[in-house]
């Protein structure tokens, strides 16, 4: 009993209510032991920011104002990026900056400004010098690890199981350790971009003695300041690392951190409750605790920002964590494609323009605009509400000891009144206040006055709150464009592209489609550039090369392009996609499949509709197209329909180009609207 204050500690102190005042009683003790707060980030990966390179300025200058510049939206204070694998990951495939051993022998820079991940961290820099950069591999290019399965068959015929056996020893090998370590030295030789973290391999059994391996490659190439953050699981076991690292002291001086993924999964959309199994030997380590991948997948308040409140302060005070990297950074994919709408912004129409803050970003910054990596927890006032919330307070470093106070109500079904009293040098005349909840986010209040050391506050239900000494916060409203359609017709002859770089508007889904010298005269083609499968994130096996473009509300189209099948294989167009399984079958629609002896086949993602042969001169280019008017499907063939007939199972979506593990080109992409006048009855 400290001034009338009454507290009880249990998983966090738990603040109950002082029977005489009938309010809250926290003591905010600025000379409390905790431990060093080390921010709150997001994360792009999966091909999750995919869209955001295509949109136009000012609109692509303003979302990244709102992702990364301090003090004005979100202000992450950490960007973690996948390092691409020529593989999928999520949301489609993100590019090598090595597809092949060549490659990574002889390093040039256009291979490493392939993709978007390399500009999205520059990007970051500008706006915030002091932001903090981690990698981590989903998965990484075929060649690596070649000599490790050499003689062993192949992959082909091997059950799923036995593929990511094979592949974890293709993995987990000095040829992987070097592809890392090239990645961050490219980093900074090309983008001048200095890499904080590094993780292992994205929710995947770890190896201890490839931890340690990584640890000395990266020492021998100098680049002793990265430090390894493992082992990046998930499920119930994202601390399990901690149990051999207590046994081993070079696996525990290699390991900066331990990071596990979504450590307080909740119970279901309907009941919020997290729960948490951080292990005592994780603790016993004393290492630092992160939640390297969290988060709800939503922008919106109900089952985004309310639950991101929840997170942030109770990652600390039950799990024991100190950061909290979230995925999504942004919605800038496609919603055919697997988990859509999962970041606190959603800008997936470049054409447009059009982009939404929503309200899961304002919770982001009750956090990152009131608080910076390397202020330290006072864990006496970090503690659950006895009535629902939860209540965390920082401090900075240094003389001035600004201080923050961070307050969520989400479980909370009525008003709670809170007293702070204010100890050990933390000093200042009154508190700024902002406010989120359903009705409205980020509202700056009227400020808190402090008397004799003390202040009060109310805090309504299902609501958060920030209380700090700190100011320079804003909520900066900036009008985007109106939604618009995808533009219809929709024509590209990749002229105007980068060799070398990512083509407007298609998102790839398989294999790697980027835009190449023409080679038989001027301008540009579309080259998918992967012939065989990489090493493959163990959730989520990499489809047939695809790439995706459109919309949901495409319906009668004909999709319409010129192809060069390079060798054997085939080259495919696709139509009325309307969903992107997270697995390696096809796409839920219909595919034209033409192969380089003039085979083909009409297929859905589960049949084959239609097949036959036409005369075709090997070598040279081809004209494809598929039509849809109501159910006929129309397949041609340099001009000449080739087949015609009735199936209703896709009725709209997106349009696609695809190959199988073979390479091969394509020019004079046109999708065009089947006027109703020419529909076939």
């Amino acid at each position: 009993m400290v001034h009338g204050f009454r507290r009880l500690f249990l998983a966090g102190a738990v603040f109950c209510s002082c029977l005489s005042a009938g309010a809250i009683d926290i003591l905010v003790d600025g000379n409390s032991k905790g431990p060093v707060f080390e921010g709150i980030g997001a994360l792009s990966a999966g091909a999750s920011s995919r869209l955001l390179m295509d949109y136009p300025e000012p609109q692509r200058g303003e979302i990244l104002d709102y992702l990364f510049k301090p003090g004005f939206g979100a202000a992450f204070q950490h960007l973690k990026v996948e390092i691409g694998g020529d593989v999928n990951s999520t949301d489609g495939t993100e590019p090598s900056y090595a597809r092949t051993r060549k490659e990574w022998e002889n390093p040039k820079e256009e291979h490493f400004n392939r993709g978007y991940e390399w500009w999205l961290m520059e990007e970051a820099k500008k706006r915030n010098p002091f932001i903090l950069l981690d990698v981590l591999q989903w998965g990484a290019p075929e060649w690596i690890g070649a000599e490790a399965v050499a003689g062993d068959g192949g992959a082909a015929g091997l059950s799923w199981e036995d593929v990511k056996k094979r592949n974890a020893r293709k993995f987990y090998t000095q040829d992987n350790a070097d592809f890392v370590a090239g990645f961050i030295k490219g980093a900074r030789l090309y983008h001048g971009l200095d890499i904080d973290y590094c993780g292992i391999w994205n929710e995947t059994a770890f190896d201890t003695e490839w931890i340690k391996l990584l640890r000395t490659t990266l020492d021998r190439q100098g680049l002793d300041r990265v430090r390894i953050i493992a082992a990046d699981q998930c499920g119930q076991k994202p601390w399990e690392i901690a149990k051999p690292m207590l046994q081993d002291k070079a696996l525990m001086e290699a390991v900066h951190a331990i990071g596990g993924h979504y450590p307080g999964m909740l119970k279901s959309d309907e009941d919020p409750t997290r729960q948490y199994n951080t292990i005592p030997e994780a603790k016993e380590t004393g290492k630092p605790l992160w939640s390297s991948e969290d988060g709800p997948w939503k922008g919106d308040w109900e089952h985004g920002g309310r639950v991101l409140a929840m997170i942030f302060n109770r990652n600390h005070i039950v799990g024991g964590m100190t950061k909290t990297i979230i995925w999504s950074l942004i919605t800038s994919y496609y919603d055919c494609l697997p988990l859509p709408g999962s970041g606190p912004m959603l800008a997936n129409t470049p054409w447009s323009g059009n982009y939404e803050v929503q309200p899961a970003l304002w919770a982001v910054a009750h956090t990152t605009q009131f608080a910076q990596p390397g202020w330290r927890y006072l864990d006496n006032a970090c503690g659950l509400l006895a009535d629902g919330g939860s209540v965390v307070a920082l401090r900075s470093p240094g003389e001035g000891r600004d201080f923050s106070i961070i307050i969520e109500t989400m479980e909370a079904r009525s008003t709670q009144s809170l007293r702070f009293r204010f100890e050990g040098g933390l000093k200042a005349d009154s508190l700024h206040v902002w406010r989120s909840n359903r009705d409205s986010q980020f509202d700056h209040l009227e400020d808190l006055p402090i008397h004799s050391g003390e202040t009060s506050i109310k805090v309504e239900p299902e609501s958060l709150y920030s209380i700090s000494t700190t100011g320079g916060h804003s909520k900066t409203f900036i009008k985007a464009p109106d939604p618009a359609a995808f533009p219809m017709p929709y024509e590209d002859n990749f002229d105007d592209g980068v060799v070398g770089r990512m083509p407007h508007y298609f998102s790839d889904q398989g294999g790697i489609f980027e835009v190449a010298a023409r080679g038989d005269g001027p301008g540009h083609v579309l080259r998918q550039c992967i012939d065989r499968k990489g090493i493959e994130w163990f959730a989520h096996p990499t489809p047939e090369p695809f790439t995706v473009i459109g919309s949901a509300l495409w319906t009668d189209y004909t999709i319409s392009v010129d192809v060069l099948i390079e060798k054997e294989g085939h080259a495919a167009v696709y139509g009325r996609i309307g969903k992107c399984p997270q697995s390696a079958a096809p796409p839920e629609g219909y595919c034209f499949k033409l192969h380089e002896d003039g085979a083909w086949q009409l297929c859905t993602a589960d049949a084959e509709l239609d097949a036959g042969k036409t005369a075709l001169s090997a070598g040279l280019w081809h004209n494809i197209a598929m039509s849809f008017a109501g159910t006929t499907v129309t397949l041609s063939v340099d001009g000449k329909e080739i087949t015609a007939g009735e199936d209703g199972k896709y009725s709209a979506g997106w349009a696609g180009l695809g190959t199988g593990w073979n390479c091969a080109q394509f020019d004079n992409v046109s999708i065009k609207a089947v006027e109703p006048a020419v529909r076939k009855k």
